[in-house]
């Protein structure tokens, strides 16, 4: 591995610091976008509950807050649940905004990793170029100046290409998952207010 490294020239030092920082993010988001801990399976039949028996306490608001992301967002329904309609679905949206942004959280730097990937590459090739012509003299080339650069052009596009395909596949990913949480999130949200404001009726 050591001997790739050094053949590949220190542009793969840029790669390999992307592709450590690519896998750190990967890794930290697959524990973290887990839909038992995102959106937990009986929460809102608990709500609901709670809601029912009347007991909604400061308490228990700041506890369901902290429960989880699916939390954050009927406690805002909690805390306005004696509001119109329209003022609990603007809190629920508000609600629901922050907990996007936060579940969101490392995706930019993913994605950005897996675009500047091909891009350092190339830039690595474009060094490798470099030193091929650089060995270039009145009397020929120097063969091993000469096998130096084309190994670091070869390595260096194909260590660009080999990080930002996973780390693409990855982003792309966690952004459909993301989403597909928020719209549930909402969802289960409003079924709260329609049957808040239908018992009301």
């Amino acid at each position: 591995m050591l001997a790739i490294l050094q053949a590949a020239g220190w542009p793969i030092w840029l790669l390999l610091v992307a592709s450590i920082v690519a896998t750190a993010l990967i890794i930290e988001r697959l524990l973290y976008l887990r839909r038992s801990k995102i959106l937990p399976k009986k929460l809102l039949d608990e709500v609901v509950q709670v809601y029912r028996s009347g007991n909604i306490t400061p308490d228990v608001i700041d506890k369901l807050e902290k429960s989880s992301p699916l939390g954050v967002v009927l406690s805002a329904a909690l805390r306005n649940i004696d509001s119109p309609r329209e003022v609990m679905k603007e809190s629920i949206e508000e609600a629901g905004s922050g907990v996007a942004h936060m579940l969101e959280r490392f995706l930019t730097t993913l994605g950005t990793i897996a675009e500047l990937a091909t891009l350092m590459g190339l830039f690595g090739t474009v060094v490798g170029m470099i030193e091929i012509f650089g060995s270039q003299t009145g009397t020929g080339a120097n063969p091993t100046q000469l096998a130096h650069g084309i190994s670091v052009a070869l390595y260096n596009t194909g260590f660009g290409i080999a990080i930002a395909m996973p780390t693409m596949v990855f982003y792309r990913h966690f952004r459909a998952l993301v989403n597909s949480f928020v719209i549930e999130m909402e969802q289960q949200a409003v079924k709260f207010v329609d049957l808040v404001h239908c018992k009301r009726k």
